[in-house]
């Protein structure tokens, strides 16, 4: 059979379903799996032989469902719907109209508006790797926990190491930025952070980002401190995964570079703001205790994915010291 995989946002969303499907491809060799999702990710799923990746724009609008309706109606047996929004939705029936059977993600909505809006019913929720899972499972296909990292690409490893030199020392990681002001850590702490980083003359930092904001502010970083390169926007996302896959560790936010880190097993600290684990975003067998955030707060969390307002507008998560995530390091 032929299963047709929908998860189009966001990055670290679409990470999070690489253990999945590389449990997939694995238990069910003979079968196939078109992944479709954003643009520039085939990287992730290259690996797994009876995985095809498919590329849609982030948005599909109207005239992208259509298509992809036309062109894999006949090609997919059945659905598997991870995103669950309207356009998605609708994709859904026009497969189902076609005879295929479609499963849709349940997202606990409902139970994470209650938690982040009013504080109500706040316990660990399910991972978003378990809601996976079990979405696979209603579909008829079981999955395990199998997964532990991505095999090594040696091309673009060698690559790596023409670009970079042979590792000395200690190589580390830092994701400072989110696409959400409350998933962020104020920028002189986050300079504070590799001021200190950088006085281990053992120690090499890496900085990653993307956007070209984000891009030029830690180009500009980069030449301030030394021993720091930042990557940011130089590398394809092959590249990046190599570069991380050499790393002693990755300090970031409640980002797409968690979980980047986990599908090369690598180790992340990860800095988490007005976001919280118990939503279910943690990186994958990331160890709990490499958490960092503020366990003294009531309003936490007060959203799933990040806001760029606080109501109480003082944005007391971020209020975090480089001391914290320096001595955890």
């Amino acid at each position: 059979m032929t299963y047709l995989i929908i998860r189009l946002a966001t990055l670290g969303n679409v990470a999070m379903t690489v253990p999945v499907v590389a449990s997939l491809s694995k238990r069910y060799p003979n079968d196939r799996f078109i992944v479709a999702s954003k643009k520039k990710l085939e990287a992730m799923f290259a690996p797994f032989p009876n995985v095809t990746f498919r590329e849609v724009d982030n948005h599909l609008d109207w005239h992208g469902v259509w298509t992809l309706w036309h062109e894999l109606r006949d090609e997919a047996d059945a659905v598997i719907d991870l995103q669950k929004v309207p356009r998605t939705i609708v994709l859904g029936a026009l497969m189902r109209l076609s005879g295929k059977p479609v499963t849709r993600i349940r997202y606990g909505r409902l139970q994470k508006h209650l938690i982040t809006t009013f504080g109500i019913g706040r316990k660990q929720l399910p991972s978003e790797f378990a809601r996976y899972r079990e979405t696979f499972l209603r579909a008829g296909l079981e999955t395990d926990e199998t997964f532990e990292e991505l095999p090594k690409n040696d091309t673009v490893a060698k690559a790596v190491t023409e670009k970079f030199g042979e590792k000395e020392g200690r190589w580390i990681g830092l994701a400072p930025f989110a696409k959400s002001r409350s998933n962020m850590l104020p920028y002189r702490v986050t300079k504070d952070i590799i001021a200190q980083l950088t006085k281990n003359e053992e120690t090499k930092v890496f900085l990653f980002g993307a956007g070209k904001v984000e891009c030029e502010m830690l180009r500009q970083w980069a030449k301030v401190f030394p021993r720091t390169e930042s990557v940011a926007g130089k590398l394809q996302l092959k590249e990046e995964l190599e570069l991380m896959r050499r790393l002693d560790v990755m300090i970031c936010m409640d980002s797409a570079n968690q979980h980047l880190a986990s599908l090369v097993g690598l180790r992340a600290v990860s800095v988490w703001c007005a976001t919280d684990p118990i939503i279910g975003f943690a990186g994958w067998k990331q160890n709990p205790a490499d958490i960092i955030h503020r366990h003294d707060l009531r309003c936490r969390p007060c959203t799933c994915h990040g806001t760029n307002h606080c109501r109480y507008r003082n944005y007391a998560c971020r209020q975090l010291e480089a001391e914290t995530i320096i001595e955890h390091i």
